[in-house]
């Protein structure tokens, strides 16, 4: 790609990169602003993570494939596919009148994200040398910080006036004008073809793997039926892992080479990287309904907790790239991590009646932590490995991220309602049902509830929103343990 750069429009080029930034993150605070109102239209508390869970499964399963796609045929014709995918999915999405539906379009709008994130990453690394690419990430992240502004805002006047189907359409003219930059303005070398075939085994067993795995966390409701449906998923899933395992080491061209996990430095950030996407998933998707449900604000202001987080999640990124000229990804990981549990601690030690101003605060820190850690991690993850795996390793390090988030939202979703349900059952005199926790977290429907109750519901969800953040704050913890045993490697791109 470097000696197609007088072909390539490299300004115009990072600037569709950031607007494929700014497209995946402002579906991310849309739908989490939004989804206390869709909880209260469908009635479906118990099974909204599904919405979030299914869309980050389909976008893990299919990022491998996609990885090595890129190494075979190009960045150019994987990235367009994929955005023409995630339009469709957001349109179908948009027309979604109950649940089910939403689920199942979901799951094809994951199809689709699964390669835009990771290209992009990919692209950004081939027309950039290693120092500039932490600062491009950095700007990168302001794309980012816009759409965590615009998102709350502009999805809470959506949903505030309008309908929340309306804000799953957003993203077809966006994604539109997207393919057209790339179409006209990315010029690739061509890419000699492969005789070896692709690694199709290694595909569906890696894919039959994160399918029974997220299958395992969300059948861990409390029955015994449950339970052992969990217990065999997760046997299926480990059987399918060593079978994996054995496609990859016969595979002529495997769509993840093992040789990548001799590496010790690729292997410890990409777990970092998954632990804390873990807990930002607990920030993006639980946050606004705390803001919503425990202080009950409007739809608009409980997503704009969420933006001074992503406002710093710039500089963080940006210190990121200043560190590491002077600094070890250790070092780097460690100032990161720390400053991200210790918002995480706040968290857990809020009390029910903390007032809004104090979320601004949180967000704020968080912001700079994620910007740091993250930014460290994918860099890293590209700079550790040869150039003629850099699509792989990229795609890698984003399904790690997109993994730790579709596993952790399950298990939030699990403690959350487990919580919820144990705190009803100990309240029977009360008249709570469950049903009452939805029409709560709707600012539109709260209002419906017997006034006497409200208080009661509040500290329900406080509790179990404090299962959720004493949860995350564990993945941290494990995560700077991790970021411990790492060795200093030399860097290869």
């Amino acid at each position: 790609m470097e000696t197609e750069n007088n072909k390539t429009n490299v300004m115009i080029v990072t600037f569709a990169i950031f607007i494929a930034t700014f497209m995946t993150a402002i579906e991310g605070t849309i739908v989490s602003t939004a989804m206390p109102t869709i909880v209260g239209s469908l009635h479906g508390m118990a099974i909204m993570n599904w919405v979030f869970a299914i869309y980050l499964l389909t976008n893990a399963m299919t990022t491998p494939i996609y990885g090595k796609l890129t190494d075979r045929i190009g960045r150019k014709p994987i990235f367009i596919f994929g955005t023409i995918i995630f339009i469709i999915g957001s349109s179908l999405c948009g027309l979604s009148q109950n649940m089910l539906q939403l689920i199942i379009f979901r799951a094809i709008q994951g199809v689709g994200a699964g390669a835009i994130m990771p290209v992009a990453l990919t692209i950004i690394a081939d027309i950039y040398p290693p120092e500039k690419r932490a600062k491009l990430l950095g700007i990168n992240s302001a794309a980012w910080g816009i759409a965590s502004i615009i998102g709350p805002l502009f999805g809470g006047f959506i949903v505030d006036t309008l309908s929340w189907h309306w804000i799953f359409l957003i993203n077809v003219p966006i994604g539109l004008i997207l393919i057209l930059l790339i179409i006209f303005f990315l010029v690739e070398p061509k890419i000699a073809r492969q005789q070896t075939s692709l690694d199709i085994s290694g595909c569906l067993s890696l894919m039959g793997v994160l399918l029974l795995v997220l299958y395992g966390f969300q059948m861990l409701e409390g029955s015994n039926g449950k339970i052992w449906l969990s217990i065999a998923s997760f046997t299926g899933s480990l059987l399918l892992f060593f079978l994996f395992i054995h496609f990859e080491k016969h595979a002529q061209d495997p769509v993840i080479s093992l040789d990548l996990f001799k590496n010790s430095t690729f292997v410890v950030v990409n777990i970092v990287a998954a632990l804390v996407s873990g807990f930002l998933i607990g920030i993006d998707v639980y946050m606004p309904m705390w803001m919503q449900g425990v202080l009950g604000v409007k739809a608009a202001m409980g997503g704009l907790a969420l933006a001074p987080m992503s406002i710093t999640w710039i500089g963080g990124s940006f210190l990121a790239g200043r560190f590491m000229e002077k600094h070890s990804t250790k070092q780097i990981l460690q100032i990161g991590l720390v400053i991200i549990l210790l918002g995480a601690l706040l968290l857990v030690t809020l009390p029910i009646t903390t007032p809004f101003w104090t979320f601004f605060f949180i967000s704020t820190l968080l912001g700079a932590g994620f910007g740091i850690t993250l930014t460290s991690t994918t860099v890293t993850a590209q700079s550790s490995v040869e150039r003629t795996m850099l699509g792989v390793a990229t795609s890698f390090n984003t399904l790690v991220r997109t993994l730790g988030q579709t596993i952790m939202v399950s298990i939030f979703g699990v403690a959350l309602n487990h919580q919820i349900d144990q705190e009803i059952a100990g309240k029977k005199d009360l008249e709570i049902t469950s049903e009452m926790m939805n029409r709560l977290v709707d600012p539109k429907t709260v209002s419906s509830l017997p006034r006497e109750s409200i208080g009661v519901l509040k500290e329900i969800l406080y509790l179990g929103l404090h299962h959720v953040y004493v949860i995350g704050t564990f993945l941290l913890v494990l995560a700077l343990i991790f970021n411990q045993i790492q060795k200093k490697e030399k860097k290869k791109s």
